[in-house]
């Protein structure tokens, strides 16, 4: 089976690369380098370097025949998405149309987007949030998310495509970039880690479900090999809410002594709850490995 993973040189879909490829896939990875690394590059993948505006998109595809799309490029900053919106809708909203419409008139198996469970619903009970939660994003970036999942769905059924759309909680683990403002675990353990005091917009009372990586790259490939699910929306989460004084206090108890948080303003707009439900996934036979405290360890242990 060959796959094609758009931004493939990122934090996610650099290690979506990587288990594919062990799981004998032959990978193209699609990349534009505007903020994946090249030493994300697994050296068994082929690099595409291209933006999803490109003329030759179609062609490309046309030429590499991939029986699967897993989409991961993406401008991922809520914040940026506020502030640029015309941007994101150019990369996340028409990048992806363009990709869909390529990939239809080349006759792909299946289409896999990774969405986002933290955005496309907005502002919620606290409750974990089931696929049919109603959505109401409240920034551009999760309305282009939302939008895309509406394209995607059209496309599918117009050329005959599986179309899986995977709505993520907040990924964290190695290679995420921590001059970003959309990984707040990579954020504090950078910055704990020098020494500096860890920012906290707000009173750190908003809870989030905190995935790792691993377990996210993990339900990727389980959609990849199944045949059963035509056209199917899935969370991916732990369906567990961490407070971020909660993940505070777990890496206080690693870097004992660190600098104590500085909290100031809190961000206009900031969801104060998302928890995501995975029943549906998990009836799948999928379920989260890594706990919140296993994961921030590892992360610990890898700049020792």
């Amino acid at each position: 089976m060959k796959v094609l993973v758009t931004g493939g040189l990122g934090f996610i879909g650099s290690h979506l690369v990587d288990q594919y490829i062990h799981n004998g896939y032959d990978v193209v990875v699609l990349d534009n380098l505007s903020t994946g690394a090249l030493s994300n590059l697994n050296p068994d993948a082929r690099l595409i370097s291209m933006s999803l505006l490109d003329v030759t998109l179609e062609e490309c595809l046309r030429k590499e025949k991939p029986d699967i799309i897993n989409h991961h490029a993406a401008q991922v900053n809520v914040r940026n998405s506020v502030s640029n919106p015309i941007y994101d809708v150019e990369t996340n909203l028409l990048g992806t149309v363009r990709l869909l419409q390529a990939a239809g008139k080349v006759g792909i198996k299946k289409f896999i987007f990774a969405s986002s469970g933290g955005t496309v619903y907005g502002q919620t009970p606290k409750i974990a949030l089931p696929e049919t939660f109603i959505t109401k994003p409240v920034s551009p970036y999760g309305i282009n998310k939302l939008a895309s999942e509406f394209y995607i769905d059209f496309y599918a059924k117009q050329y005959g495509f599986q179309s899986i759309i995977l709505r993520y909680s907040n990924v964290y683990g190695s290679r995420q970039n921590p001059a970003s403002e959309s990984g707040v675990v990579s954020i504090f353990e950078n910055r704990i880690r020098n020494g500096l005091p860890p920012i906290v917009y707000g009173d750190g009372k908003q809870i989030r479900d905190y995935i790792h990586v691993s377990d996210v790259v993990a339900a990727n490939i389980l959609v990849s090999q199944l045949e059963s699910l035509p056209h199917e929306i899935l969370n991916v989460g732990t369906g567990k809410g961490t407070s971020l004084n909660e993940l505070l206090a777990l890496f206080y108890r690693l870097y004992r002594g660190s600098k104590p948080p500085v909290y100031t303003n809190a961000k206009a707009g900031e969801l104060s709850f998302n928890v995501l439900s995975i029943n549906k996934l998990t009836s799948l036979g999928w379920s989260p490995k890594i706990s919140l405290e296993e994961g921030i360890i590892q992360l610990s242990q890898e700049h020792d």
